[in-house]
């Protein structure tokens, strides 16, 4: 057995059984291993960004790892942006990047790089595998590194990977999160429990209250984490806001509702205006995703007081439960019943039409892909009420995102739609992410919504008040730079030349007649919708 297929064994014995790759010379000998280890489910992308996108979607839906394999440092490169999402969603990865044989890096061939120090800037273990021997159990390391949440990177050099003397190694149990940040600090950390009742080191029934606000991410959005936190709500008036983009949030008919909070800072302060105590149940305080001449950065209230109920790497769900155990015993959540909006009036599509469509048509139990920006800003309250969904968001802010999300979503539950509602200038970074929903056969259904411009970088020009000419406007040139037209890419041409079958619309009737058609037929399909380029409203809310 050699160190590839001792790796790739082992993984596939510790349950990552699907890996995301972008092979080069260096990878060779773990290609080849997959006909010798067959549980392993190889899935190709033409670009690393997918197949790192594709992994962090994935282990959204499955909730256990996936691997990606990478070509020397600059495929690492290539793939950072999404592995940059997926840090920030949390999200457990084994990433694999060949490296040089070790006799080889002494030449500096012109491939040659410090991985590692690329590695570390995305993720929370990186080690490169020295021997043979070791291999499978620097991979068990990985892994177990992994489902604590976060990223983990193994460096392989081709030789520990084609030499022989592999050995097999058995998954490791991983180090176990802290069970809540509320729990005595002079008592040791209880053991994780079904229903865990920590002591708290906060009296939180003297702080929630109607100028309190639960500020809910990672976990604590969740439908577990979602009920307990509607009946601390219910029991005190306390206020409930969700970071403004989950790396997953269950929502529609059936789960109790929640806001998001805006991107844009002035809109998140006008959503905060009133709080007095905010308490983080898995989210950070929030902050403005940029600086803006003369906006603050930090958008809690001033004089609010900010207390931890439970930090993203612990037991968010735990500390929700038993609090509201304490103070909302007996108490039920309020649960969203279904009201779908009605149909959208007929005629071209807008925005909002195309949200209210979106929302008529929708299947149940649905996953989406949400990549909108900014044409997708009616989007969360026209699903509010839509049939029960999972809703996966650009967590990190990094473009690109969207259509390999989908794609590892799709693979992960392939009994459930998936949906992918993108924008024209996110889906040019990743475009060929259709190229492996067609060659997987995925059911995924993708609305392009094509406005032939960067819409929000029109938006930040004026929000930064930068390059405004006398009459408000920013100049020719700089216009031209936010502007997708002269020519305008062809999204239909461009998914056909993919393999997915393509339909463009520029109606309500059309759009809803292509997504149930769509939804109705197995594989993947791309729908390129035609709608306007807008500015979000100021009652927009999360978009």
């Amino acid at each position: 057995m050699n160190g590839a297929q001792a790796l790739v064994a082992s993984l596939t014995g510790a349950g990552v059984d699907v890996c995301f790759m972008n092979p080069g010379t260096s990878e060779m000998h773990f290609v080849a291993a997959l006909d010798s280890v067959p549980d392993m489910r190889g899935v190709l992308a033409l670009f690393e960004g997918v197949a790192t996108g594709a992994a962090d979607g994935y282990a959204r839906i499955a909730g256990k790892p996936a691997a990606v394999l990478l070509h020397l440092g600059p495929g690492l490169a290539n793939g950072l942006a999404n592995l940059h999402n997926a840090r920030r969603a949390r999200t457990p990865m084994v990433v694999i990047v060949g490296a040089h044989a070790t006799a080889h890096v002494r030449y500096d061939a012109p491939l040659q790089s410090d991985i590692e120090a690329l590695a570390r800037t995305v993720s929370g273990w990186v080690h490169t595998s020295g021997t043979t021997r070791d291999l499978a159990h620097d991979a068990m390391r990985a892994v177990a590194a992994a489902q604590a949440g976060q990223i983990a990177t193994l460096i392989l050099p081709a030789d520990v990977s084609w030499s022989d003397g592999g050995t097999l190694a058995p998954p490791r149990t991983p180090t176990p999160a802290p069970t809540a940040a509320l729990a005595n600090t002079s008592a040791p950390t209880p053991a994780p429990a079904p229903t865990p009742a920590p002591a708290f080191t906060v009296d939180y029934s003297r702080l929630l209250n109607s100028e309190a606000m639960l500020f809910l991410g990672g976990t604590a959005l969740s439908e577990r984490g979602l009920r307990a936190a509607s009946r601390i709500s219910v029991a005190t008036g306390a206020r409930l806001l969700a970071e403004t983009f989950p790396a997953r949030l269950e929502r529609g008919a059936g789960v109790p509702g929640v806001d998001r909070l805006a991107y844009l800072a002035e809109m998140a302060q006008a959503q905060l205006a009133g709080v007095e105590h905010l308490i983080l149940a898995g989210a950070r305080s929030p902050v403005s995703f940029f600086a803006y001449p003369d906006q603050a950065s930090d958008l809690a209230p001033p004089g609010c007081t900010v207390t931890v109920l439970a930090e993203p790497d612990q037991d968010v769900v735990a500390a929700l439960e038993t609090l509201a155990n304490q103070v909302a015993a007996g108490i039920k959540p309020v649960l969203t019943e279904a009201a779908p909006p009605p149909p959208a009036e007929p005629g071209p599509l807008s925005a909002i039409s195309l949200a209210n469509t979106v929302a008529v048509s929708l299947p149940e139990h649905a996953i989406i892909s949400d990549e909108a920006n900014t044409t997708g800003f009616a989007l969360p309250m026209a699903l509010a009420a839509a049939p029960r969904h999972t809703l996966l968001t650009l967590t990190g802010g990094s473009i690109g995102q969207g259509l390999p999300v989908a794609t590892g979503a799709a693979i992960a539950a392939p009994d459930r739609p998936v949906l992918s509602l993108e924008a024209d200038g996110s889906a040019l970074y990743t475009i060929q992410a259709l190229w492996t929903q067609a060659r997987e056969r995925l059911n995924v259904t993708t609305v392009l919504i094509n406005n032939a411009a960067y819409a929000v970088l029109r938006m930040e020009l004026a929000r930064t008040r930068a390059g405004q000419t006398g009459a408000g406007r920013p100049g020719e040139r700089a216009e031209r730079m936010l502007d997708l037209s002269a020519p305008t890419p062809d999204f239909t041409q461009l998914s056909t030349g993919l393999g997915v079958p393509a339909s463009r619309v520029t109606t309500v009737a059309e759009l809803d007649q292509a997504l149930r058609q769509a939804y109705a037929e197995p594989g993947p399909h791309l729908i390129e919708a035609i709608v306007p380029p807008v500015v979000p409203p100021a009652s927009a809310g999360a978009w």
